[in-house]
């Protein structure tokens, strides 16, 4: 296929092509993979300025997203990629293998540093979802900031770049300028720029920006970051939102208040931080789809040996599901679910139909959605987020059980809703009405700071239940 660039597009190229280090903050559907190819095989093929380009993705991208996007294009047909991924045997071939563009995903990144050592040979690196290197703590982080040095051309790509906030962009711009913006550390960054916003006497939990802040932070990145918005420039079908509300009957609902009442009240002294919140907020969600995990500890002669089984509760957010899917009938659907439990009571009910039903684990189940040969795709929000074109195969996104990662809804909802979509998109929530489901709802929607809003509304729980045990 012949590659006509949109005038965005040719400014991005531009940019890439030009700049040693620049950050393309695009939204989803934008083509940040096109650019960034056509890019690469320029800088390789004509100007002759990079020799090996190593391409950091997550792991579904990685294995298929830079592939398929090299094959679609004629003017890219020079390029080699490799993908280095699997058993280590397979990606040391990979890496001794004849190409130009080695595609690894992040979790290898510090075996790839390790593995090479003083000896780097790839002298541009291209982070797919910088998002994923915003913990300074993270061990890719650290493994790519020691050899950044080796590196002459940095790119960084994401539609995202501060998901939960400002406090995310210190770590992907440093991967760029070595600090020069931001500062040096993660440290002098939180001090200049942020207050802290939840706390308790040992330990700062999050961050606000201090008055001014947001403006000051984009003025000393703006040279080096790109910042574009699909609404701008590309006519994208509507999107609508549609929450069905699932009562729960009086065994689950009893069940459900039981549960938030006795964990909240094991909580040492009422005080919920962030730690307690996400392991209240956990079991909580787990029950309102209809099912928990429950450990139990049993003695095998001297040691004492976990085991974790699955408790189902209540067939209520089920029977909502198939009710959806009957009203559905004959469209495709992209069903996201939060649990591995999840996914087995909905697996095990859909097998009474005569539903395709397929569960995504690779790139064929990729080719036969976007075939128009599965009538019900699931997948965790997760596998999916980044880079993945399911545009062709449907255009309704199911979501069983939500989760508080906003990055991971917004990037899961874009698998349909971008460019190439025919189709209004429809992406319908099913919420267990007065559960902690419509909590995490209300947080997606408002896109705020999705940690504070947690805290806040477990807070609201906690304070009820300790006065009601006061009185």
């Amino acid at each position: 296929m012949r590659f006509v660039p949109h005038d965005y597009q040719r400014y991005c190229i531009t940019r890439i092509i030009q700049d040693e280090t620049v950050a393309l903050f695009l939204d989803m559907g934008l083509g940040k993979t096109v650019i960034t190819l056509t890019a690469v095989c320029d800088l390789i093929f004509n100007r002759f300025q990079v020799c090996r380009c190593l391409v950091i993705a997550p792991k579904k991208v990685a294995e298929d997203t830079w592939t398929r996007e090299q094959g679609k294009w004629d003017h890219l047909g020079l390029l080699k990629i490799r993908p280095v991924l699997g058993p280590k045997d397979k990606r040391v071939r990979a890496l001794n293998s004849p190409g130009n563009v080695f595609v690894v995903n992040r979790e290898n990144v510090p075996w790839l540093v390790d593995y090479y050592r003083n000896a780097w040979p790839f002298d541009m690196v291209v982070i797919d979802e910088s998002s994923s290197f915003k913990s300074h703590q993270a061990k890719r982080f650290k493994s790519l900031k020691n050899i950044r040095g080796h590196i002459r051309r940095m790119v960084e790509l994401t539609g995202t770049p501060s998901p939960n906030g400002l406090t995310d962009l210190w770590a992907q711009i440093y991967l760029l300028d070595g600090g020069k913006r931001l500062g040096r550390t993660v440290t002098e960054y939180r001090n200049n720029y942020f207050i802290p916003s939840a706390r308790n006497a040992t330990t700062i939990f999050s961050y606000e920006p201090r008055p001014g802040a947001e403006e000051e932070i984009q003025r000393r990145i703006r040279d080096i970051c790109i910042s574009l918005s699909a609404k701008d420039y590309l006519s994208l079908p509507e999107r609508i939102d549609n929450v069905r509300y699932i009562q729960l009957d009086p065994k689950a609902r009893k069940a459900y208040s039981e549960m938030e009442r006795e964990r909240i009240l094991e909580l040492p002294g009422g005080v919920l931080d962030a730690g307690s919140a996400a392991v209240l907020s956990g079991k909580l969600l787990q029950l309102a789809n209809g099912a928990v995990y429950h450990t139990t500890e049993a003695m095998a002669g001297d040691e004492a040996v976990q085991s974790r089984e699955v408790v189902e509760i209540h067939d209520n957010k089920l029977e909502g599901f198939m009710e959806l899917l009957e009203e559905l009938s004959g469209k495709h659907m992209l069903v996201f679910y939060n649990f591995q439990h999840d996914l087995t009571r909905i697996k095990r009910i859909l097998a009474k139909t005569k539903l395709a039903v397929r569960e995504l684990r690779a790139p064929v189940d990729i080719s036969d959605w976007n075939a128009g040969q599965i009538d019900i795709l699931l997948a965790h929000p997760a596998s999916v987020a980044y880079g993945l074109n399911l545009q062709d195969g449907g255009s309704d996104v199911v979501w069983f059980g939500l989760n508080w990662n906003l990055e991971l809804y917004q990037q899961a909802n874009a698998r349909l809703h971008r460019q190439g979509q025919k189709h209004t998109v429809y992406v319908h929530h099913l919420l267990a009405a007065g559960t902690v489901d419509e909590d995490v709802m209300q947080a997606l929607q408002r896109k705020g700071d999705c940690q504070a809003a947690l805290l806040e509304a477990l807070k609201a729980r906690v304070d009820k239940y300790f006065q009601q045990k006061d009185t």
